[in-house]
């Protein structure tokens, strides 16, 4: 039976496919002020802006192609039942090779009932005013904005308690609850964190750092795994 590899990957996975990220720029995502893109007050305030975001991000997606970390890890699974749980909203995994991703924080191209969370709809065009779901209520990006409850932190979690290898990529470690999937790792269990800047952590042990970035990251980690 192959063992569990789990990892938990961030925008900085992203950020060598050419995807900008808000990290560490003072709140600003492409220029906006996130709370005003990525929030539900920031959707009752301006949905058009929000849709007009997102529509954009939705452009910039699919103009950029998976990178060498995303195909990686997607080769990994040659050796490991390897699990995704991604915070980011692209489909870069997927289009890497990687069979098993959980998005925290939704997908790009997909969309929902402002109402409803369920059912969503893949969406590769833009969402505009005026688009209903089939309850009768705006379309809205399937994204899980600040302030929203995360749903599927609860399989993640699951998914992390039962790793027999736990990896971290390009993240942060600031946004909870996705921060807080670390803690659900048994002490025992071999952990890696590949950043450019090693986020700050409570001692944990086994624990191992790449300090470099995502691609370069992976490539050291896979010869690590190798032994």
């Amino acid at each position: 039976m192959k063992k569990k590899l789990v990892v938990l990957t961030g925008a900085g996975i992203s950020a060598e496919s050419g995807l900008k990220t808000f990290r560490d720029s003072d709140g600003l995502w492409e220029g906006y002020d996130v709370m005003e893109v990525a929030s539900p007050e920031g959707w009752i305030k301006d949905p058009g802006l929000v849709l007009d975001f997102y529509n954009m991000r939705r452009k910039n997606v699919a103009d950029v192609q998976p990178n060498a970390a995303h195909y990686g890890l997607a080769a990994l699974e040659a050796d490991y039942e390897v699990h995704i749980i991604t915070q980011n909203i692209d489909d870069l995994h997927e289009r890497g090779g990687s069979t098993r991703v959980l998005h925290l924080h939704g997908e790009i191209f997909k969309m929902r009932s402002e109402r409803l969370h369920k059912p969503s709809y893949e969406i590769r065009g833009d969402i505009r005013l005026g688009d209903k779901a089939p309850d009768g209520s705006q379309l809205r990006p399937d994204i899980v904005w600040f302030g929203e409850a995360v749903p599927m932190i609860a399989p993640a979690s699951r998914l992390a308690a039962a790793a027999d290898i736990f990896v971290v990529i390009g993240t942060s470690m600031l946004v909870y609850p996705a921060a807080g999937l670390i803690d659900y790792v048994a002490d025992n269990i071999p952990k890696y964190i590949i950043d450019t800047s090693i986020p700050a952590l409570r001692p944990l042990p086994n624990l191992h750092a790449i300090e470099k970035p995502a691609t370069a990251g992976v490539e050291e980690l896979i010869r690590l795994l190798k032994g």
